[in-house]
């Protein structure tokens, strides 16, 4: 099995803070499959993002990307081979929604050029793959909520990444558009995209994931195949609390037990 990600003894500790919020994280984000980290707040799952992505770096250990080291990537190579999904993003100003999504293109751009045809049809086909065709000429400003995290999805699919980095897909929706979120995220992993996401609901991770991984006070819990991870007994340990997990046809259902 290849890792998209390998991060080797990685720690982090935020200046003036006496305790590392990531500290000698080993981990392996497999290449083409779906991993879910799950973990209470104040885990270190954002921290661990920032060094996904490289807004951070390490104090100590190695983080690679397909078996090159983080830091030897240039920045544009960076963003045609990641993108961020993030869980809010904030000013909007009145672009249009093809306009926004086109700006997933700007790792492939020279300075103030101008998208070409082909930039153009690659994001209208993000566009497409996320189900909001009909809303390509409206005004970001004008979106719903789900609206606007299917936005932010298709411009991330318009950099034609790699590897897909998403912060709480769906903390904000309702079911409907979670459902839908988890049927796009499925249909991206049999494309061959490599998945990473935060969330803090096991029942997502169990709807979508191939592998979980379980973070805790900046360390790594358990990570494995989702089979074994969605477990009683692992999930109380996690968020200090009883769960428990019974299967309802072929799928696991994570309930909080009272």
């Amino acid at each position: 099995m290849r890792c998209a990600y390998r991060l080797e003894e990685v720690s982090y500790r935020y200046p003036g803070r006496s305790k590392s919020a990531v500290d000698g994280l080993d981990l392996c984000i497999p290449e083409g499959m779906t991993t879910v980290l799950l973990g209470p707040n104040g885990a270190g799952k954002s921290t661990l993002m920032d060094l996904l992505l490289r807004w951070r770096q390490p104090e100590a250990g190695n983080i690679s990307l397909f078996d090159r080291e983080l830091g030897s990537y240039r920045r544009k190579d960076l963003g045609r081979t990641v993108s961020l999904v993030p869980q809010e993003e904030g000013s909007r100003f009145s672009f249009s929604v093809m306009e926004y999504v086109l700006f997933g293109r700007s790792p492939y751009l020279h300075e103030l050029a101008s998208p070409s045809r082909e930039d153009v049809d690659i994001a209208r086909e993000s566009i497409r793959l996320v189900g909001i065709g009909e809303i390509a000429d409206r005004t970001v400003t004008t979106l719903s909520g789900g609206e606007h995290q299917l936005l932010l999805l298709a411009r991330a699919l318009a950099q034609q990444p790699r590897v897909l980095l998403l912060d709480e897909p769906t903390s904000s929706l309702d079911p409907g558009n979670t459902a839908r979120v988890i049927d796009i995220l499925k249909s991206l992993s049999k494309r061959g995209i490599t998945l990473f996401f935060t969330t803090h609901d096991p029942n997502v991770a169990a709807e979508c994931a191939h592998n979980v991984a379980m973070m805790s006070q900046g360390k790594i819990l358990y990570s494995g195949p989702v089979g074994t991870a969605l477990t009683s007994e692992l999930l109380s340990r996690l968020y200090d609390t009883p769960m428990e997990t019974f299967l309802h046809g072929d799928k696991v259902v994570v309930l909080r037990s009272y």
